[in-house]
């Protein structure tokens, strides 16, 4: 009776798996790499492989949830676009590359371009998260934060303190986080900002322990006068202080001018689709204040909400276009074959490109799987580093000191079309070659990849590689 027993319960399995790669297959639809990525788990580990493709791969009600936000976030911004002023900017002393970058990101995101910014950079957790304290300190209207992680540490006890005396003070405070970002957090966390009239939500909260589809968003917006968009979450390990990675070297942007409209804009998107308590239209989040900034920026976000993965094209964009160099700094570097050939492409032609990752991994496989990726690109020139005073977690792309993006996207396929994303790209000179300056000097902190080293590297290292290549799309 045993041995029938599990005779059924196997053909049952194998029964599932066939399901299971036929819907991989036909109902996915999903990238052909991804697809054969997945068959490939499922038909060699039945068992494991279909609870790994729930938690990680299955869609669900991916496409007919975000199809409609992407329609109530459309609705929104024309909306507001009624109601607040924007304005179109003179581009003609732009450069080509500027002008075709520009026009990209308003076509793929309607993403406005401000001319009358001020930009201060952080490349480190301390001095960025002091100065926002103080923003919150003297707040008067209301502050709307979106972050995919906060730790339920010191830090992150001193922001939320920070807020809920605002909250009491009358001042609007809302706070959206990310379910899975912040799955392990207690609500006693939240409860001083709640008790003193602020509100919290959860951006899809982790029913089933799904992984995809994360808010991967840094934003903070005070009062429409200062914001913040980069990398840094909010935790003690961002400040350096955790022993695991000791130095956290990060790039986070202070913004004063009318892009935070944009930045407003998108923060309002996310909270009502994440929230029953929406934000209605109200002029006070866009008041009307003249900026004496002169940095031109546009603010880009993309995910699954939205039409085309546009901080994708515009990384794209922006390589095809360098003539002299690209700076690349991503804490994980798992590209898709477009930016794979823009960058090979770049290379060969005589620009110098320069890609930088750490060497203490947070995650194994998709560090095994960069390191594929950046021995396929230095037979044709690129120089890859790896960086190991702490870890790197910058989000960084320049090209020819002129163009530079700042946000939260990492240069992998998971934020390309897997996480909400959401970026700075800014046509400044100063600006670009302060993000140069910086590349320079972590680079005395880093060692070179060398091509003629890479190629004698063991049978282990390059096994760990190649799996961890097969399965990057699912990383």
């Amino acid at each position: 009776m045993f041995t029938e027993f599990l005779v059924i319960l196997l053909s049952v399995f194998i029964i599932l798996n066939i399901v299971f790669c036929f819907v991989v297959v036909f109902f996915e639809r999903k990238n052909p790499a991804v697809t054969w990525a997945w068959l490939m788990v499922l038909t060699f580990l039945p068992v494991i492989g279909f609870i790994v493709y729930l938690i990680f791969g299955f869609d669900g009600k991916k496409s007919y949830k975000f199809i409609r936000k992407a329609k109530n976030d459309d609705i929104l911004f024309e909306l507001y676009d009624k109601q607040i002023k924007k304005y179109e900017n003179n581009i003609n002393d732009f450069t080509d590359a500027q002008k075709s970058i520009v026009n990209l990101n308003k076509c793929s995101s309607n993403s406005m371009l401000y001319c009358d910014n001020s930009v201060k950079m952080f490349h480190e957790g301390k001095s960025k998260f002091k100065s926002m304290l103080e923003d919150i300190k003297n707040a008067k209207s209301y502050i709307h934060m979106e972050y995919y992680i906060i730790r339920n540490d010191t830090l992150g006890e001193t922001i939320i303190n920070a807020l809920a005396e605002k909250a009491a003070a009358g001042v609007e405070v809302k706070f959206l986080v990310d379910g899975i970002g912040n799955m392990l957090n207690s609500k006693k966390l939240y409860q001083p900002l709640i008790k003193a009239g602020g509100k919290v939500e959860i951006f899809l909260p982790p029913y089933f322990f799904r992984i995809n589809y994360r808010d991967h968003r840094k934003i903070c917006v005070i009062d429409g006068k200062y914001g913040y968009i980069g990398g840094l979450n909010i935790g003690n390990e961002y400040l350096g202080i955790v022993k695991r990675f000791n130095f956290w070297r990060d790039t986070h942007l202070r913004i004063e001018g009318s892009c935070l409209k944009e930045l407003e804009l998108r923060f309002i998107a996310d909270w009502n689709f994440a929230s029953k308590n929406v934000i209605k239209p109200d002029i006070k989040y866009f008041p009307d204040i003249k900026f004496k900034g002169d940095k031109k920026i546009q603010i880009v976000s993309s995910g699954p909400d939205s039409h085309y993965d546009s901080i994708r094209h515009c990384y794209f964009k922006m390589m095809t276009y360098a003539k002299k160099s690209i700076y690349v700094q991503t804490p994980y570097f798992v590209p898709n074959d477009s930016i794979l050939e823009a960058l090979r492409t770049s290379a060969l032609s005589g620009v110098d490109v320069r890609i930088m990752i750490p060497n203490n991994p947070d995650h194994p496989f998709v560090y095994w799987a960069s390191l594929s990726y950046l021995g396929e690109l230095l037979n044709a020139g690129v120089k890859c580093y790896k960086y190991k005073n702490g870890f790197i977690h910058s989000k960084v792309v320049t090209i020819d000191s002129e163009i530079c993006s700042v946000g939260t996207a990492n240069m992998d396929i998971r934020s390309f079309s897997l996480n909400f994303e959401v970026n700075a790209f800014i046509f400044d000179n100063q600006l670009s070659e302060e993000l140069n300056k910086e590349f320079y000097n972590d680079l005395k902190y880093c060692d070179e990849i060398l091509y003629d080293e890479y190629k004698k590297r063991s049978n282990i290292v390059k096994i760990k590689e190649s799996f961890s290549r097969l399965i990057s799309p699912m990383l």
